[in-house]
């Protein structure tokens, strides 16, 4: 019988999300072998009383537990020597904010396996929350440009109870005739075009976007040739791209005098040119009112991305003149508000865990509970104090010298 524990969220701002809910633990536990038990938690979108109402055991200490799972880092001074870890350990990049816990997970011989890492043989990602970033993302962009225009209001997503009361607000909802550019694919697109069908905001193509104007809000989907294209030939070659991104340039500059709100969604590191460049919002067609930089890449994608804000206060305005941070929502101003939030599916974190934990039992579980798995082997950076193979370029980053 292998015991799991749910961790409590350490973290500073507290996280509300867990892996599992209190009637997932209930079902695992009636269809797996194993014994699940959670460590008490004042913040976690399910209380105490929850997880004990199903029977589940509270424990302060997991010592006992073999595996046990998180969803952000944990400290370490809180970590168990020698157990099995699941949680978003932002290591495989050499973040230098985390190295500390790196060389604590070596020196404890911790097993880390981390949910960013599993992945399916062609490399898609099997766990994530980036549906709920798309959706509370496209929410929060959507409120800004109607806080910005007073042309209608939205709810704050953190302060409704669900998804189910999120859509309830938009049922007397009327979008002035806006259009919208989405850009990424994945999960967080996917989570976008949710919100764009639940409010009735019609599809169009890029040609037509760029042509035509609408009695009615639009949107089109920017990926692949609509957004990137080769700087010798501007050719789209999606293998090439990937191998080689550096060798592309972007397009979006084509969008800007036909875009009311940008939501960006792009998955980027430093080889991939950025939607524009800074100095571009002081173009004189320069429409762009609000950004939504969902995957919140500070100087990222979105260069007037200059640091995440909070959920309570999710939008910050940037003077196109000066390029200088100001307050959102300012009438009259020649600004572009950017809502740039690096936790937002934590505005909706009992929807969010149910997702997440929905997807664990049916992709994850199974193959945790095997001898060996591909999957797992894939996604563990560390075991026995020593990185595994497919990590060992973390050597520098990892080990204490």
């Amino acid at each position: 019988m292998v015991r799991i524990g749910l961790l409590r969220e350490r973290k500073v701002p507290p996280d509300n999300r867990v892996a599992l809910t209190p009637h997932q633990c209930v079902q695992i536990m009636q269809r797996f072998p194993v014994h699940i038990v959670v460590e008490p938690s004042p913040y976690r979108c399910f209380t105490d009383a929850d997880y004990t109402a199903m029977g589940i055991e509270l424990l302060e200490d997991l010592s006992d537990c073999d595996v046990l799972l998180g969803i952000k880092e944990v400290p370490a001074a809180a970590l168990y020597p020698g157990k099995t870890y699941l949680f978003f350990s932002h290591t495989k990049k050499k973040q230098p904010y985390n190295k500390g816990l790196m060389q604590a997970l070596i020196a404890n011989h911790i097993t880390m396996i981390d949910y960013e890492c599993l992945t399916h043989s062609d490399e898609q990602r099997i766990l994530g929350f980036g549906l709920y970033a798309g959706i509370v993302g496209a929410h929060n962009g959507l409120m800004a440009y109607g806080k910005k225009t007073g042309l209608y209001h939205l709810p704050d997503a953190y302060r409704v109870s669900s998804y189910k009361e999120l859509l309830a607000s938009y049922q007397q909802i009327i979008l002035p005739n806006l259009k919208i550019a989405l850009t990424g694919s994945g999960k967080v697109a996917a989570g976008v075009l949710d919100i764009m069908t639940q409010l009735d905001i019609e599809a169009v193509e890029p040609p037509d976007y760029l042509t035509h104007q609408y009695e009615y809000p639009v949107y089109t989907h920017l990926k692949g040739s609509a957004l990137y294209g080769r700087k010798d030939n501007s050719l789209f070659y999606r293998d090439d791209f990937h191998a080689h991104p550096e060798a592309y340039k972007c397009v979006f500059s084509d969008y800007v005098n036909q875009t009311d709100i940008l939501m960006n969604g792009i998955y980027w590191d430093s080889k991939v040119p950025r939607l524009f460049d800074k100095y571009d919002i002081q173009r004189n067609d320069w429409r762009v009112k609000v950004i939504a930089d969902i995957t919140c890449d500070v100087f990222g994608s979105v260069p007037i991305n200059i640091g995440a804000a909070t959920i309570g206060d999710p939008v910050y305005g940037i003077d196109r003149r000066t390029l200088e941070k100001t307050a959102p929502f300012l009438p009259g101003k020649d600004t572009v508000d950017v809502m740039a939030v690096d936790n937002l599916p934590n505005e909706l974190p009992a929807d969010a865990s149910e997702y997440f934990g929905l997807h664990f039992e049916k992709y994850v579980l199974g193959e945790l509970l095997k001898d060996h798995s591909e999957i797992i082997q894939r996604a563990t950076i560390c075991k026995g104090g020593k990185l595994t193979p497919l990590y060992e370029y973390l050597a520098d980053y990892a080990y204490a010298h």
